[in-house]
């Protein structure tokens, strides 16, 4: 425990992975990586920077004295200038050459995009792992009838299999979201104050082919195959909306996935996993909650609501840059990504362990297939001779005294009522044979395998671990 506010996305539902990225250290590692390279291709291209001090600057990457970083910015109100200064220290022999023609946004900017993209790539992984879950539950179940609904009433059958490729689809479509996010990425190089790279025109001559280079190189050392065209001090912030409607399009699948199980576990037709020893309620000891898809509905709606800070910002950036980007970014992107994955593992439990009582869908579905089958039954009378109009009447006639008995707590007494009907034609056997569930369905079975077949190569490269929740 400790004396300090600690956010729950990093207590409780975050994973290692996402952690350790959007640590302090990864930041600030990368940040010296940056200005390693930056030393490096102003090396390499001939300004006053020497292969010593380069190899110096790359043994000092990761030994970061924080302490020295702390009572540096305590006195020169600037975080990035005071690990400049820490990083000097550690690296003497070339602190006069650290940050030499960047601005501060060389480190921060482009630090936030690399983490950005290598955050982008684990969350792909994670969301192709739910995918496979749930293409494996699709196949299985692809040919169990159940009660489909629509506006929450009982409608025409589906299958309990067909309905996992809905929200299948909601995520195929998220990951060519974060796809196309991950492939509009760009790296901000090294441009100045305001983007002009007036400092590094100074510093090559004149020399614009050199400038070119030293950005090419510095983006290629981070794996981006090209900068931004153009530029301000900072990388468009219409990059972090897109980032984070991707991520927000992610929890809007999620929530509306947990939200069906949740209301099918209402009836025991589907059941999130539960544990040997997990306990469902305080007072109510017989309960077996839904806690882990009500957990991702409600991440759901903090993602969504915290990616409206992106535009608000993007549409707020005055001319070149303002600062009031800043603190908003430091919160709302990194959250979002800690959301994110923390919404995907849930997903990945939940779609790993889902268990079906198919009895009880059969159960649900053959309580009211009478009444769905009325039509097929409607057509069986008219072929033993009846007159349709005569026998429509005689079914919503029925059909509403079945209905009213329902109501009343009896059973469904449809064919019943309609067997006791001379006009109808039909024994109650006879229309008994007609109510087999698999007959409902359509082509549910069929749609499952060519949804899979046209699918599976999205995701066929997800990770093979189980996402284990630790709370």
């Amino acid at each position: 425990m400790t004396d300090r506010y600690e956010s729950p996305l990093s207590s409780r539902y975050a994973s290692g992975t996402m952690l350790r990225l959007f640590s302090a250290d990864t930041r600030y590692q990368t940040w010296r990586k940056l200005w390693t390279e930056l030393a490096r291709a102003e090396c390499a291209l001939g300004l006053p920077v020497s292969e010593e001090q380069v190899r110096e600057l790359e043994a000092h990457q990761t030994d970061i004295d924080y302490g020295c970083v702390r009572r540096r910015e305590e006195q020169v109100r600037h975080d990035v200038m005071a690990h400049v200064y820490a990083y000097g220290k550690a690296a003497p022999g070339a602190a006069g050459i650290i940050h030499l023609g960047a601005t501060s946004c060389y480190v921060t900017d482009n630090a936030d995009l690399i983490l950005y993209r290598d955050a982008l790539r684990y969350l792909r992984g994670q969301l192709q792992a739910v995918l496979a879950n749930l293409a494996a539950f699709a196949e299985k179940y692809k040919a169990v009838p159940a009660l489909g609904y629509t506006h929450y009433q009982p409608a025409q059958p589906v299958t309990v299999g067909k309905r996992a490729t809905l929200w299948m689809q909601d995520f195929l479509s998220d990951l060519l979201e974060m796809d196309f996010a991950l492939e509009n990425i760009r790296f901000l190089g090294c441009r100045g104050t305001t983007g002009t790279e007036a400092s590094f025109l100074e510093l090559f001559d004149g020399d614009t082919a050199r400038i070119d280079e030293m950005n090419r190189m510095l983006a290629n050392a981070f794996g981006f195959s090209e900068c931004f065209d153009v530029c301000g001090q900072t990388y468009p912030r219409k990059t972090d909306s897109r980032i984070l409607n991707a991520l927000s399009s992610i929890a809007q699948s999620a929530c509306r996935m947990a939200g069906d199980i949740r209301l099918l576990q209402h009836d025991r037709q589907v059941e999130e996993p539960f544990e040997k020893d997990q306990i469902g309620s305080s007072a109510m000891a017989y309960k077996r909650n839904p806690m882990r898809c009500e957990r991702i509905c409600s991440l759901a709606r903090y993602l969504m609501a915290d990616a409206l800070n992106a535009p608000l910002t993007a549409s707020a950036q005055w001319l070149e840059r303002t600062l009031d980007d800043s603190a908003n970014r430091r919160i709302s992107l990194p959250e979002g990504f800690l959301c994110a994955d923390a919404i995907l593992r849930l997903a990945q439990n939940v779609t790993d362990g889902l268990h079906v009582n198919e009895k009880i869908c059969e159960k649900a579905l053959r309580e009211v297939l009478p009444f769905i089958a009325t039509e097929n039954l409607l057509m069986e009378a008219v072929k033993k001779g009846g007159d349709r109009q005569e026998l429509h009447e005689i079914i919503r006639r029925c059909s509403m005294e079945a209905t009213a008995r329902m109501k009343e707590g009896g059973d469904c007494d449809l064919l019943a009522r309609l067997a006791a009907q001379d006009a109808f034609g039909l024994s109650e056997e006879e229309m008994s044979a007609v109510l087999q569930p698999e007959r409902y369905i359509g082509r549910c079975p069929e749609q499952v395998d060519a949804f899979l077949a046209k699918t599976r190569p999205l995701f066929a490269g997800a990770p093979a671990e189980k996402a284990e929740i630790r709370l």
